[in-house]
């Protein structure tokens, strides 16, 4: 006896996998903002300038090692979260200004992804500190790792300052967000340089910052605004 199945007969099994993309948005609108925050609150409690000496950072890490134990634990936060916040933004952006936000992406991921770098160092800096080791062994670590360090402080730089900037302009011109949110983000970075290279402020690079975390908590906003079908392809059913 033989039995003969039809293309019919299947049919009913075909299902259709869960539709994420409302969840997605959710996840994304609560996270966007939290990287900027996170760094915001990072580089107003430095206890050391952007510029100091070998010396000089390793005292003031000696001499706040609470404070440094803050500043690595908020750039873990910065650096699970400030590469999935721009690319989600970038989904905004991405049909009305393309090559903006390419060429912001292009800049701010590996930007973002070189600050582990520099937390690495400040997480090794605390751990020789809690450890009693001297202040010359913890300058000769510094120094060691100096030439590392360089490199992702040029790509982070770089890649944060210019992407961010590139990314308010394509906020700007995909008019995804007020105009306003959209110069707040351009205008951020600029102001973080200053106060972090030329003037020394922590409370400017608060300020810097946490603009930037306004401008990206728009961009959130306007991700629950959304619709589905503009944020991502639906799921296909499967058989």
């Amino acid at each position: 006896m033989s039995i003969q199945l039809d293309g019919s007969a299947g049919a009913g099994l075909s299902t259709t996998p869960p539709d994420l993309r409302r969840a997605t948005r959710l996840l994304a609108a609560v996270l966007i903002p939290v990287g900027p925050a996170a760094v915001a609150v990072l580089r107003y409690v430095l206890p050391y300038e952007t510029n100091d000496s070998t010396a000089g950072a390793v005292a003031a890490i000696r001499a706040h090692p609470g404070t440094q134990s803050a500043v690595v634990w908020l750039g873990l936060v910065a650096i699970l979260t400030l590469v999935p916040g721009v690319i989600w933004i970038g989904r905004l952006t991405r049909r009305r200004a393309p090559r903006l936000t390419a060429v912001a992406l292009v800049l701010l991921v590996p930007g973002y992804l070189s600050l582990s770098l520099l937390v690495g160092t400040d997480a090794a800096l605390y751990f020789a500190a809690e450890h009693g080791l001297s202040p010359r062994v913890m300058g000769q670590m510094y120094d060691g790792l100096h030439p590392i360090l360089a490199v992702g402080a040029a790509l982070f730089v770089l890649g944060h300052v210019l992407g961010t900037i590139l990314l308010g302009l394509a906020l700007w011109h995909s008019r995804t967000v007020p105009a306003w949110a959209a110069v707040v983000v351009i205008a951020a970075q600029p102001i973080h340089f200053v106060a972090a290279v030329i003037v020394g402020s922590h409370t400017l690079d608060l300020v810097g910052w946490g603009l930037n975390a306004v401008g990206f908590a728009v961009a959130a906003a306007a991700v629950l605004r959304t619709r589905d079908d503009d944020w991502d392809l639906g799921p296909v059913p499967r058989s």
